[in-house]
């Protein structure tokens, strides 16, 4: 079991805390979805993969946290003393902080394909396992959580409009 642990916590974390947007809450979430994994690991299907269960499983525990504490994620991570950092650093962390907040706006669905696109560098496939919907679903699902981030940036001002954008 700690070798498990070991493998996947940082994958689990990153997820819940993507998802809830708070360090705490992640950690909980996190610690029960192991929990839950052990007591399903005998109803596992060893024909499939299990990186895309176990994300299922976090996806789900955090969707039912969010749930019942009927609040949209945000992240509490604030910068707090940006004046000693460097121009760079500042501008990198306000970029971060910014996305942080435009997937905090998006649709659940969303914004979890996106990540387990993006950060967890799952396949359409595995992504489709994962949330139980079909291939073409997700495709669409990743499309327009680029599209609403990128409306999102737009309208605050954080990235220019392309030109060739209509």
């Amino acid at each position: 079991m700690a070798a498990l642990v070991d493998q996947f916590a940082g994958q689990v974390f990153g997820l819940c805390y993507r998802m809830l947007g708070n360090r705490q809450d992640a950690e909980d979430v996190a610690q029960e979805t192991f929990v839950r994994v052990f007591r399903s690991l005998p109803q596992f299907d060893r024909e499939r993969d299990f990186r895309p269960w176990l994300l299922a499983i976090a996806g789900n525990r955090c969707r039912s946290w969010l749930s019942s504490r009927r609040r949209v994620p945000l992240p509490t991570d604030l910068v707090d003393d940006l004046e000693d950092e460097a121009a760079e650093v500042q501008g990198i962390r306000a970029l971060t902080e910014e996305v942080a907040l435009a997937l905090g706006g998006l649709r659940e669905e969303y914004r979890t394909a996106f990540l387990l696109f993006h950060q967890h560098e799952l396949s359409y496939a595995e992504i489709s396992a994962t949330m139980d919907c079909p291939v073409g679903t997700v495709k669409t699902w990743i499309h327009r959580a680029r599209q609403e981030l990128a409306r999102q940036l737009r309208a605050r001002g954080v990235v220019e409009e392309s030109p060739h954008e209509v």
